[in-house]
């Protein structure tokens, strides 16, 4: 094994023993100067082309409000197109399977394999079956799923979780992956696209042949047919939907769209928010299992649509937007705090922005991973990039201050608050406290700044500088100002 695969083993170790402390996480994220550089240049290179070919679109703002409007009308009548949605799958010969829980989600899989009598599962790329940790259930009972996403082919390999919405190994360099597929082999790789790509390609290959089950999710289901829509810039989601006797779609309730006509729209705006392509290069549309005629497909679909926690934002004036989203990930590619620390530092299966919003509140763990909304800088980057202007930084703000409501915040920090609003809430408290600071720095000052605070400052200056506060308050100098001013003969009033 490698010194770099020895590496990345210890910062996934690690990682999994951290488990839900953000602050551990984040400090071990920004120790690792290969991930946060690795993130860097490809989120980079990710905003880069979207920007492009939204410019290349051409009034993409208008285009934006459209994908809003669709998003808020579905989610709005949300009741009506998830009967409409299952009526049609049922039409169309497909299995509709309300679940309400992640746990129920599982078990109707497992219920499916049983009958099957399933020993292999192909998966296509499926967020949600990471959010509801299918692969650790199937594993559990002797069943084996195999990802088929060349990302999250990899990532199984590493015994890692995705970092990234939709390149889950964006944290990983054709060495590792090479030092990976060279232990998993036996034989040895150099760190090249070709050979890398070429021995994943033929190890799949008899995955995709000998599977009994096909697993995918679903990027739109569209109401008016109950056909399912994929996208991939990989063969892998066509050929698992369509080689295995078993299709299975897991979705979240959210992701409908009425018609042909508006998924026309969304999928002109997940391409290029995603990646910054026209279209993606393989686009599917599925509608019930195979026909008499047709020369592939399954014998059997059915299709698990997913709450776990998103009814609970319905009707909520704050959160409801959350599901609009569409998951292109294009919020992640620009914000600030993703880029330097990764996805694993979120915890969760949804990292960046939309990741900090939406695990608290699925979860309903405002505690925990209420701490996600404090990773941040509110900076709106995240809603000038969201395809459906889904105004995130506004949502982070408001979970903090649920945070605070539910006083769940440590008492130090209540504390604090307390006599930062007293102090600012009287005239004389804040000239005092502006004077008590000014003499309270002197012992800490370095240099004309604080370059090391003690406790809770101290994490500010592990990288930052604090500059020294003067004498005299901007107030105090603007009232010695008016004062000279106004002592001034008339008529011989200078220029400050």
């Amino acid at each position: 094994m490698s010194a770099t695969q020895q590496g990345t083993d210890s910062h996934a170790e690690a990682l999994a023993k951290i488990g839900s402390g953000l602050k551990k996480r984040t400090e071990l994220a920004l120790g690792d100067e290969f991930l946060r550089k690795a993130v860097a240049f490809t989120t980079d290179k990710l905003k880069t082309g979207k920007l492009k070919a939204a410019d290349d679109f051409g009034d993409w703002e208008t285009w934006r409000e459209r994908g809003r409007a669709i998003r808020e009308h579905v989610i709005s009548h949300i009741d009506f197109y998830l009967a409409q949605f299952s009526d049609n799958v049922a039409k169309a010969g497909g299995n509709v399977h309300f679940c309400q829980t992640g746990e129920d989600a599982v078990r109707a899989f497992l219920d499916i394999a049983r009958k099957s009598q399933a020993k292999l599962v192909a998966k296509g790329k499926s967020m949600v079956s990471e959010e509801i940790h299918l692969n650790h259930r199937l594993e559990e009972i002797g069943i084996e799923a195999v990802e088929t996403d060349l990302g999250e082919y990899i990532l199984q390999l590493a015994k890692e979780t995705p970092s990234h919405l939709i390149i889950p190994a964006i944290h990983k360099n054709k060495q590792q992956i090479a030092d990976l597929f060279s232990d998993h082999s036996g034989q040895s790789f150099p760190a090249e696209t070709k050979p890398l790509a070429d021995y994943a390609r033929n190890q799949l290959r008899n995955i995709f042949l000998e599977a009994d089950i096909g697993l995918t999710g679903c990027n739109f289901g569209i109401a008016e047919t109950g056909t399912v829509t994929l996208v991939s810039n990989e063969g892998n989601a066509r050929m698992v939907s369509t080689i295995p006797k078993v299709h299975v779609v897991v979705m979240g309730m959210e992701r409908l769209v009425p018609t042909f006509a508006d998924v026309e729209v969304m999928l002109n705006l997940l391409a290029r928010s995603a990646t910054g392509q026209k279209l993606t290069t393989y686009t599917s549309f599925v509608t019930g299992p195979r026909r008499e005629g047709d020369l592939d497909g399954p014998e059997e679909l059915h299709v698990l649509i997913l709450d776990n926690g998103r009814s609970a934002q319905l009707g909520d004036p704050q959160f409801q937007e959350v599901l609009h989203c569409i998951r292109c990930a294009a919020c992640l590619n620009v914000c600030p705090v993703y880029r330097q620390v990764g996805g694993h530092t979120y915890g969760s299966v949804y990292s960046g922005p939309i990741g900090a919003v939406l695990t608290p509140l699925l979860h309903q763990d405002y505690k925990e991973a209420g701490q996600l909304a404090y990773a941040s800088s509110l900076c709106g980057a995240c809603y000038e990039a969201c395809p459906v202007k889904i105004p995130l930084h506004d949502m982070l703000v408001q979970l903090r201050h649920r945070k605070v409501k539910l006083k769940m915040t440590p008492l130090a920090e209540r504390i604090a608050f307390k006599s930062y609003a007293t102090a600012f809430g009287s005239v004389t408290l804040y000239r005092l406290a502006n004077k008590a600071a000014y003499w309270a720095q002197k012992p800490l000052l370095r240099g004309g700044a604080i370059r090391r605070a003690p406790a809770p400052l101290s994490g500010w200056t592990q990288s930052r500088f604090l500059p020294m506060k003067p004498k005299r308050s901007f107030r105090e100098r603007w009232q010695e100002l008016k004062q000279e001013l106004a002592a001034r003969p008339e008529g011989k009033e200078e220029r400050p």
